[in-house]
């Protein structure tokens, strides 16, 4: 395959500050896995007795929106206009959830109750800023036809409000083939971009899509294929890409940054603008709520990958799941070129 990459250089701020005065404008339906990142914090000075284990003396405890219920709180952080699209099951974690996303009385448009299956709880013990251990509640089981035939209901009624969809696969049991089909399909009759934050053993469910967003380990995966460098990364998103038919795959890579490999044929390599990673949790729903919103008020696809790439330096700063704000981002953008 004949490669055209190259690294970014340095994007002055007027050309991406302009996007995010914008944000407000931007309208993103975000369709996935709703969960409750439920995090216990406190401190370690000695280990057990009874097992080869420390002892957590435990100081507070918080609860955070995660999986497709962060993306949709980091669209709101940025600013933008967001609706949310899941299931949860008829038990304490599902009304936790609700009063997360600010509704405690009724249940939200878009949100199925299921009383077969929990809410998705991941619980997170930390001590000195560093996880102990994590423990999941979850049914990962596909949704009924039913379920879904009442998500796909809501999608059709908000199709001339909504400007992009987000699909945030955590391959809880929402996203199915049957599902993604007319996600796809309701979107391309409206001309609406829909940006995956993927699995890789959902792959074949998205093609058609605008934009996937693997990270490094998910794009090898799914393309049979290995290599770290820019050359390697080129060859394994021009892959998926030509595989799934979508306009651009872009790459997560941790500390080496962002690829972005567009249908033209070309691979633009994004440095990371992380200063310190603490925490990746949640980095990737801020990736693509960022994306999102950003190509919802008119960025084209690279523009709105290095303002994810921005957003996404300034949450793994961060301990725990973390959403950022339109401040933030641009206090990042700026702070870059000083």
């Amino acid at each position: 395959m004949k490669r055209n990459t190259s690294c970014l250089s340095a994007i002055p701020p007027n050309t991406l500050v302009p996007y995010l005065r914008r944000f407000s404008r931007g309208h993103v339906l975000v369709i996935g896995d709703l969960m409750l990142d439920h995090y216990i914090w406190g401190a370690v000075s000695r280990i057990s007795p009874e097992a080869p284990v420390p002892i957590v003396h435990v100081e507070r405890e918080s609860l955070r929106l995660g999986g497709a219920a962060n993306v949709y709180n980091n669209v709101l952080s940025l600013g933008g206009q967001a609706e949310v699209c899941g299931v949860i099951g008829d038990d304490e974690t599902g009304k936790l959830l609700l009063k997360e996303l600010g509704s405690q009385r009724r249940l939200p448009p878009g949100i199925v109750l299921d009383a077969s299956r929990p809410t998705t709880r991941k619980a997170r013990i930390v001590a000195h800023s560093q996880q102990v251990v994590r423990y999941d509640v979850e049914q990962r089981q596909d949704i009924s036809q039913s379920i879904a035939r009442r998500i796909l209901k809501h999608v059709d009624t908000r199709l001339n409000a909504i400007s992009c969809i987000v699909i945030s696969d955590y391959a809880k049991g929402v996203i199915t083939p049957s599902l993604m089909e007319h996600v796809g399909r309701l979107a391309r009759s409206r001309n609406i971009p829909i940006i995956v934050d993927p699995k890789v053993d959902h792959f074949p469910f998205y093609a058609g899509v605008t934009v996937i967003t693997p990270n490094h380990t998910e794009a090898q995966q799914a393309a049979g294929l290995s290599g770290h460098d820019h050359d390697a990364i080129h060859d394994i998103g021009h892959l998926l890409r030509q595989k799934l038919g979508c306009e651009a795959v872009l790459v997560t890579r941790g500390e080496q940054g962002m690829s972005l490999c567009e249908s033209h044929g070309s691979s633009l390599h994004i440095p990371t603008m992380a200063r310190q990673v603490y925490d990746v949790t949640g980095a990737g729903d801020t990736v693509v709520s960022t994306l999102a919103l950003a190509m919802s008020v008119g960025a084209s696809i690279q523009d709105a990958s290095i303002l994810a790439n921005y957003a996404a330096g300034v949450v793994v700063g961060q301990v725990g799941t973390a959403s950022i704000t339109r401040a933030q981002l641009k206090e990042a953008i700026q702070h870059s070129h000083e």
